[in-house]
């Protein structure tokens, strides 16, 4: 299994597995030992479709030299281009949608009787609970759960609504029974996941909603960390802010998309919210939340923005309200409003914006890193540095697995999925140094 993509993604590609029976199917981590390779694709961007085209090109190189018999394609780019993948690349066995996940081992079996339907895409409808069978492929100290699929958001940009689907949100009892079940076998921290995880139970009729779900989360007793990740603005209430101020057990982290802070732009990007409510919502969390990590993304080159709306855009970043900034190349998507704009911006000017924001934040990370040295911080061990066995190495509570930086750890032992008092001693933009000590400080009153 090769899944790429988003944690969204590998969750689907965990369950997929799941749905093998372990006494008929062996996972394998080398595609030249594999009889049949599935390639859970991603289709959001140009780079990422990109990956995934060389990544498919890549299976069918295994597929003609090794074993392989079998190759399935899977995820949103057999989803968005299922009869041009279908054409180009006559090797693909198998093409299924983002909606097909749970019949994989049904459509295996058709395939072994000589009877496989080549493409089966549709409508995404599915969405699976704490019932549904999963392989983990996340260390064992931390855990993605999805906790909806589909958006209803309707970014001008996004053509993530034609491969998800609309917005279907689990119940709060699936949820937390599949919290339970992880927590029970050793997760140390759970990652809240969805394309927008502030929109969780609108669909539903039984009042579910997200304050509710992390009020019955943080009841479970083994929890420690619980993260909130892709949070739309304008679904962060006063009282969410609240809940994370004052339960320990959530994150003080925040992961809030607000993709720019001129007003044209962000209605020309269909966005909900403009410049005067997203710096009211930063106020408001920096405010109840003093140790609050914010991480944000941007998207620069959209359609019609010019050098002002991107110096506004770069002023904004200098200010230095956020830990983390993630930044986007704006991406011609084929069927979205967007890619019918006037105004798109050539490739080499989306590129020198792109630096000159990482640039800005690159300071403003540096900074705010510096500012945690002496503090100790709680830090998940995660094993061996990749840059040397001689160090451990994990992440402080600030850092989201897979997008954020990590600790290296120069003194001190600690099991790998322990977490530990470290206090930081150094840091880079994107990393922190430091050593493990006794005890947690005592809180203050």
């Amino acid at each position: 299994m090769i899944s790429l993509g988003c944690p969204k993604n590998l969750v689907d590609a965990e369950v997929m597995l799941g749905h093998l029976p372990p006494d008929r199917f062996e996972i394998v981590t080398d595609e030249a030992e594999a009889d049949i390779i599935i390639v859970n694709t991603c289709g959001f961007i140009s780079d990422a479709k990109e990956e995934s085209v060389e990544t498919l090109l890549e299976a069918i190189e295994c597929k003609k030299s090794g074993r392989c018999s079998l190759l399935i394609v899977t995820g949103c780019l057999s989803q968005r281009y299922p009869e041009e993948l279908a054409v180009e690349m006559p090797e693909v066995d198998i093409l299924l949608g983002t909606g097909e996940v749970p019949r994989i081992l049904e459509f295996i079996e058709a395939h072994d009787r000589g009877e496989a339907v080549r493409q089966s895409v549709g409508l995404p409808q599915y969405l699976y609970d704490h019932a549904t069978p999963r392989v983990a492929s996340s260390p064992f100290y931390s855990a993605y759960v999805k906790i909806a699929e589909g958006c209803n958001n309707l970014c001008s940009y996004c053509i993530i609504p034609q491969l998800r689907g609309p917005l279907r949100s689990r119940s709060i009892a699936s949820v937390k029974a599949e919290v339970q079940r992880l927590v029970a076998s050793g997760v140390q921290e759970i990652n809240l996941i969805a394309q927008d995880i502030t929109a969780f139970g609108a669909d539903r009729h039984d009042g579910a909603h997200l304050e509710g779900l992390l009020r019955e989360l943080v009841t479970i007793p083994e929890l420690h960390w619980l993260r909130l990740l892709y949070a739309y603005p304008d679904g962060i209430t006063d009282g969410l802010i609240e809940l994370v101020a004052t339960e320990d057990k959530i994150c003080s982290y925040f992961d809030v998309p607000l993709q720019h802070i001129d007003d044209r732009v962000l209605a020309s990007m269909n966005r909900r919210v403009g410049e005067d409510a997203i710096r009211d919502l930063v106020a408001r969390m920096r405010r109840r939340i003093p140790d609050l990590t914010l991480r944000t993304s941007f998207i620069v080159g959209f359609p019609g923005e010019t050098e002002a709306e991107f110096a506004k855009l770069l002023a904004f970043v200098e200010e230095g309200y956020f830990d983390r900034v993630g930044v986007f190349r704006y991406s011609r998507e084929e069927g979205t409003p967007a890619a019918a704009l006037p105004g798109q911006v050539p490739e080499r000017v989306k590129q020198s914006r792109y630096n000159k924001l990482m640039k800005a934040q690159q300071r403003v990370s540096f900074r705010r890193n510096r500012a945690l040295v002496g503090r100790i911080e709680p830090v998940l061990v995660e094993g061996y540095s990749e840059e040397t066995d001689l160090l451990l190495s994990g992440r402080s509570v600030r850092q989201a697995p897979d997008v954020d930086g990590q600790v290296y750890i120069t003194a001190g032992q600690a099991d790998i999925g322990q977490i530990v008092p470290l206090r930081i001693t150094d840091s880079s933009e994107y990393d922190l140094i430091g050593e493990i000590v006794d005890e947690f400080p005592p809180l203050s009153t």
